[in-house]
């Protein structure tokens, strides 16, 4: 009996010190993980280089799960200094004559031509998918050719309540696509995306009115013209803003034609999402993807030039991070960067089928 118990044990034996030796390794690997983490953290914060120290706080303050990062080496009175520098106030309204709305093109018997900006509508539905690539970032630029087909995706009934998917917006809406919209209330990154940081206007009628505009409130008004540099919630009323909304932190990328100053576009690399207007009226809906090993985001300054380079006339920043989403034909062409899955939000901007100028 002893002599056949006698293998077992030392298979056990044999066992253990494999489970123990494998949990030194892991735990050694972590550890050594940390301390490179700690070590490239260090240097960031105190390598030396003014801009990487910038970059690498803004980048990590724009989340909601690694902001602690970098309040381990600096100090929350060097931290303020970085993210709370004085902006310029924008005080320039919207110019609408630089955007005219241009009439549908008529069928050309060679093909899809270029426009203006050398983009072309190969196969004739008025929207054009261009992906773009930078030096940190790749992502997603949907040029909507009919300013008439873009509308806010809201759900009246459910803001305060819970928030849905951009893919539910362009489904309940019977659209094509969609990206996310305004920000939200998001507490330590648990927000369910029900109620945004900003007024809601939904086909002419306003929602939470009490959060009012912030820099990043972007609206389209009734001639299908996108406006920026709002003022005040009055400018919503005297502009006759049909759909809008904001991320209340903004910022304004472009404004009339020219990138908003420098000190207003100080930012990390994040993901991020957009919207603009080219000067012929098609809108510019931009989705950007970050938060992985081979591509960490854009910063403002990034998206602001994007938008310039797609001949953007008015363009501000919406909601990004882990909310950065683009749904087209069917499914989300870009990755999410939340590690839970693609979030709750209250508003997204959606894509008809058809145009509305025909039923105004």
């Amino acid at each position: 009996m002893d002599e056949a118990i006698k293998p077992k044990r030392q298979i056990g034996r044999l066992i253990g010190k494999t489970l123990l030796r494998f949990l030194a390794v892991l735990l050694v690997t972590a550890a050594v993980l940390v301390v490179v983490i700690l070590g490239a953290v260090f240097v960031f914060c105190h390598g030396g280089s003014e801009t990487a120290r910038e970059k690498f706080v803004f980048t990590v303050k724009e989340t909601s799960a690694i902001g602690f990062l970098a309040d381990i080496f600096l100090s929350p009175e060097e931290v303020d200094a970085i993210i709370n520098r004085p902006v310029v106030q924008i005080e320039a309204q919207t110019d609408t004559s630089l955007v005219e709305i241009a009439e549908p093109a008529p069928a050309d018997a060679e093909g899809p031509v270029a426009d203006a900006w050398g983009y072309v509508d190969d196969d004739g539905d008025g929207l054009i998918l261009v992906p773009i690539r930078g030096g940190s970032y790749t992502g997603y630029m949907l040029i909507v050719l009919d300013p008439s087909r873009v509308v806010l995706g809201c759900d009246p009934g459910t803001i305060g309540h819970r928030g849905h998917s951009v893919e539910w917006y362009v489904n309940e809406m019977d659209a094509v696509a969609g990206i996310n919209a305004s920000g939200f209330e998001d507490k330590n990154g648990q927000g369910d995306g029900s109620t945004p940081d900003t007024m809601v206007v939904h086909e002419g009628l306003t929602y939470c009115n009490w959060k009012g505009i912030g820099n990043g409130w972007v609206g389209i008004d009734d001639e299908y013209k996108l406006r920026v540099g709002f003022q005040s919630a009055r400018d919503v009323i005297d502009w006759n803003i049909q759909e809008g909304c904001g991320f209340a932190p903004g910022p304004i990328l472009v404004i009339n034609g020219e990138m908003a100053p420098e000190e207003n576009l100080r930012s990390g690399l994040n993901p991020r999402t957009a919207i603009g207007q080219r000067s012929d009226g098609a809108i510019l809906m931009l989705v950007i993807e970050g938060r992985q090993p081979s591509r960490l985001g854009a910063s403002y300054t990034d998206v602001a030039e994007v938008m310039l380079r797609f001949g953007a006339v008015n363009a501000v920043n919406l909601d990004g991070g882990s909310s950065s989403m683009m749904y087209y034909n069917g499914e989300y062409i870009n990755n999410s960067a939340s590690v839970i899955g693609i979030r709750p939000i209250p508003t997204s901007f959606v894509v008809l089928k058809e145009g509305r100028r025909g039923n105004d």
